[in-house]
């Protein structure tokens, strides 16, 4: 049942979404996430990776549809699709999935039903630096029956895992080395086509 499904996301997949966000502190930033489903588990979505979208006018739809085609095309080789979606407000105190966000993960979701969107935690970032808390800085959201984007409720934290579970102290490290001006995301390769939004050598 897809109610049961399960999200494991890898290190860099979501470290390199983090940084998004962190360089674009004033703006609200998207991303896609890529994976399967496990072929052993069918119960599991493994994410291996991750695309930084935007971080200005999220909502236009010719450069989000130019994007898609191109990471589908890159990796659709590699056998792997889009499952979900990542978001990041753009005011700190603003927890809700908002319209841009929901219509974008409902257009994920006609290709891939199960997909999972994650809405970053402004709280659990900013205390990350102070804690030992090894859970993702951002919160699950899934669609329901009715095709509602609901977060995923008080056993969501067992729903989603990063897949190694120092991830936080990693991140911790490239935020005080301030690794996230080295991300570039599609607005950025759009600006000048030298920049790989691929990020090939963010974790050289």
């Amino acid at each position: 049942m897809v109610a049961e499904l399960k999200y494991e996301i890898s290190q860099n997949a979501y470290i390199k979404l983090v940084l998004h966000t962190l360089k674009h502190k004033t703006t609200a930033v998207n991303g896609i996430l890529l994976g399967r489903v496990n072929p052993q588990n069918d119960s599991v979505v493994e994410i291996t990776d991750s695309v930084p979208l935007f971080h200005s006018n999220l909502a236009l739809l010719p450069s989000l549809e130019i994007a898609l085609i191109m990471i589908e095309e890159h990796y659709g080789s590699k056998g792997l699709g889009i499952v979900g979606y990542f978001h990041a407000n753009e005011r700190f105190d603003d927890a809700e999935l908002g319209i841009v966000a929901k219509n974008i993960g409902d257009h994920i979701c006609r290709y891939f039903p199960q997909a999972a969107m994650f809405l970053l935690d402004n709280k659990k970032l900013e205390a990350l630096p102070m804690g030992k808390d090894q859970s993702p800085v951002m919160q699950l959201y899934i669609r329901d029956a009715s095709k509602n984007w609901k977060l995923a409720g008080p056993d969501g934290g067992s729903r989603f895992v990063i897949k190694e579970p120092a991830a936080n102290a990693v991140l911790s490290d490239y935020i005080s080395s301030e690794k996230w001006q080295d991300v570039v995301d599609f607005d950025d390769h759009l600006d000048d086509i030298k920049k790989d939004w691929l990020n090939p050598e963010l974790f050289k």
